[in-house]
């Protein structure tokens, strides 16, 4: 578990947070001014705030940004007794928004952020403002949604590795070292932009994973796919017609090859049919690393005019 106060050279230089709501303890940054509207960012697998280092500070002169890390991630802790299927953690942040009674919520969501993010939204469309999925599926009981996750598994390498290393029995041991793998991991997933890779930013993405007991969250994540663990939510159909009717925005690297547009873009479009989507050429599925600066201003911009 990384030290609470790390802060990696100063490239994460935001005073920790923590809130017991969840039944653990849930690290988050909370940067920016109060009593206005909420940035709620929420990252995936296996990533952390660390993914947002670039927005906070941006978003953060208007905003208030709220980064929490999920459980198992990041600063967070990683309770050794729970499980850890998408469901768990939407309720571990309806737990966390409710606590801190968040409204007025734009919500960020790269990689199963997405998931969870529009599980939140289900449950909670009167605290919704905004939705921006970078690079985040947006389920919302589209009809084909099982379909398209399931014909993009077959053919992005992340999940394809996922399936082979559960029936050979390697997935648990392999990413049980994630401290130390990181780099092959996060490649396998796909960023391009090979600049950013430092001993500082190693070090930011592998210490949450110091020790087989701290991988749990990023193995829990793989293994709901291998064994359909994993429950989507589903809106009823006052939230549905609520969300469909707020600003929303697409941002996509269109070199995800673990979230492919083919397969994805068109969920977003089903819910928001009039909403912008900004195709990223040459960017991966981590855009907020691979095009930090044109993803910020997008967000930026979004926001401000919507």
């Amino acid at each position: 578990m990384i030290r609470s106060d790390a802060t990696f050279d100063g490239t994460f230089a935001f005073a920790p947070h923590f809130s017991g709501a969840p039944g653990f303890q849930m690290h988050y940054v909370d940067e920016g001014p109060r009593g206005g509207e909420v940035v709620l960012c929420l990252h995936g697998e296996p990533t952390w705030g660390y993914l947002f280092r670039h927005l906070v500070p941006v978003l953060g002169r208007t905003h208030r940004v709220v980064v929490p890390d999920h459980m198992g991630f990041g600063k967070s802790e990683t309770p050794q007794h729970r499980s850890y299927w998408l469901q768990d953690h939407i309720d571990n942040l309806e737990r966390f928004v409710v606590a801190l009674d968040l409204r007025d919520i734009t919500l960020v969501m790269h990689d199963f952020g997405g998931p969870v993010g529009m599980a939140l939204a289900a449950r909670h469309p009167d605290r919704i403002r905004r939705v921006i999925s970078a690079n985040g599926p947006t389920p919302f009981g589209q009809a084909d949604l099982v379909d398209r996750v399931t014909a993009n598994a077959r053919i992005a390498p992340w999940f394809q590795w996922i399936a082979k290393a559960e029936a050979d029995g390697t997935l648990e041991p392999v990413l049980g070292q994630l401290g130390f793998n990181i780099l092959s991991t996060l490649k396998l997933n796909g960023f391009e932009n090979n600049a950013i890779i430092t001993d500082t930013w190693l070090a930011a993405y592998g210490a949450p994973f110091a020790n087989p007991a701290d991988c749990l969250g990023a193995i829990g994540w793989a293994k709901g796919f291998a064994i359909g663990a994993h429950r989507f939510e589903t809106p009823d159909a006052a939230a549905e017609r609520a969300i469909r009717g707020k600003p929303a925005l697409a941002i996509w690297g269109e070199a995800d090859r673990t979230l492919r547009a083919e397969y994805f873009l068109p969920l977003f479009s089903a819910l928001f049919p009039d909403a912008p989507i900004k195709r990223l050429a040459g960017v991966g599925h981590y855009c907020l690393e691979d095009a930090p600066d044109d993803v910020t201003t997008l967000i930026s911009a979004f926001v401000q005019e919507t």
